[in-house]
């Protein structure tokens, strides 16, 4: 037999497990059958007994996985063990939480345990919060500000100025073609102005659906949320619901303790956080509304679909987004999808990385359904 053909069998005898590879004669060590152990323990665990409750057990595994498997292939086989073999006992004991790979779909885990945490665990299970959104926030922070800041400092530029508001600078600079060298002298074609304040400009309210469905959109929409409440050139507020509502704007200058103020699980009542919205809207014209939710209603949905509409009626630039994450097409209320388009309003599901190009259309009153239509493809 050739050294391909060992290779060849090798990888078959890894891909299909001992038992079903009995035939192969292929036999491991060493790393490899490491490897097979640990596919073994969380694919095959009815015949070997798996991870059980056994908190060793379960440590051993998540080093060896981490160990032999690369970090990408180590995050699914986690989410598989949660799943598989029901292994949420493994979040709650701080020296496994120190030994798991960190993602999104584990700060999600750690969110909806958080309330049961034994208090021992509760400190680790921040530090691997923390850990999450820093790494996020190296990603998603700056592209946020910058396209929210461009945003607003193209919106506030007046072209139509009194003397008094003219920006001479910016004025003669946009006019230096313009220069008449006969009479020494600038014609001013285009004249800019000051504007009007930047802190009057866009108020905006992020609507978060934290029933157990959207728990990765809840995490990127914390983020963001904090991101948005920390320009002081919009007004932003922070509301997360399931069938009760809180306010976390008072929490948005720490992300980690505004996910922490998210309870992840239970219904869901759409009519009654976008009630507690509807009373901060005190300028419609200048107020963004963005719902983030699969649009499962378990309240009213007349009701529902009744506030939406007088909402946009007042001018309120109203958005829904039916997911905030990387994690594929979302599942979604399709007939409550279809009421709100016919409202006019785009709803559609949005990756993190696009969502600062949102909110900078929706700043700069861009028609949003277009802007989906073309950035996303996933407008309904």
């Amino acid at each position: 037999m050739t050294e391909n053909d060992d290779e060849r069998l090798r990888r078959w005898r890894l891909l299909l497990g001992s038992q079903e590879a009995d035939g192969t004669g292929c036999r491991l060590s060493g790393a490899d059958l490491a490897m097979d152990n640990a596919l073994s323990a969380l694919y095959d665990s009815e015949r070997s007994g798996g991870l059980g409750s056994s908190s060793p057990k379960v440590a051993r595994w998540l080093s060896d996985i981490r160990t032999y498997f690369p970090s990408s292939v180590v995050k699914v086989m986690q989410l598989d063990a949660l799943e598989r073999l029901n292994l949420r006992q493994m979040l709650l004991e701080p020296e496994m939480l120190e030994a798991v790979e960190p993602d999104v779909h584990l700060v999600a885990n750690l969110l909806s345990l958080s309330n049961i945490m034994p208090s021992k665990t509760k400190d680790t299970a921040r530090m691997v919060v923390r850990r999450v959104v820093e790494e996020l926030q190296r990603k998603l922070v700056n592209p946020m500000r910058q396209a929210v800041i461009g945003s607003l400092n193209r919106s506030i530029r007046n072209r139509r100025p009194r003397h008094n508001e003219i920006d001479w600078n910016r004025t003669i600079r946009a006019n230096l073609k313009h220069y008449q060298p006969k009479y020494r002298t600038i014609i001013p074609e285009v004249r800019i102005g000051y504007g009007r304040k930047r802190s009057n400009l866009r108020n905006i309210i992020l609507c978060i659906d934290q029933s157990g469905s959207m728990a990765t959109s809840v995490v990127y929409a914390g983020i963001f949320g904090s991101v948005l409440a920390s320009l002081s050139a919009v007004q932003t507020r922070i509301v997360a619901f399931d069938t009760e509502v809180v306010d976390l704007t008072d929490e948005a200058q720490d992300p980690v303790d505004l996910l922490f103020g998210t309870q992840l699980g239970g219904g869901t009542d759409i009519n009654r956080a976008l009630a507690y919205c509807q009373g901060f809207v005190q300028q419609p014209q200048d107020t963004i509304v963005v719902l983030i939710s699969d649009l499962y209603e378990g309240g009213d949905k007349k009701e529902m679909l009744k506030r939406v509409a007088a909402m946009v009626n007042a001018g309120v630039q109203f958005i829904a987004l039916l997911a905030l994450n990387d994690d594929g097409a979302p599942m979604y209320d399709r007939s409550i999808a279809l009421s709100l388009t016919e409202f006019g309003i785009a709803a559609f599901a949005c990756t993190p990385d696009k969502f600062p190009d949102l909110m900078a259309a929706a700043i700069a009153r861009q028609d949003i359904r277009q802007w989906a239509a073309n950035e996303v493809g996933s407008g309904e």
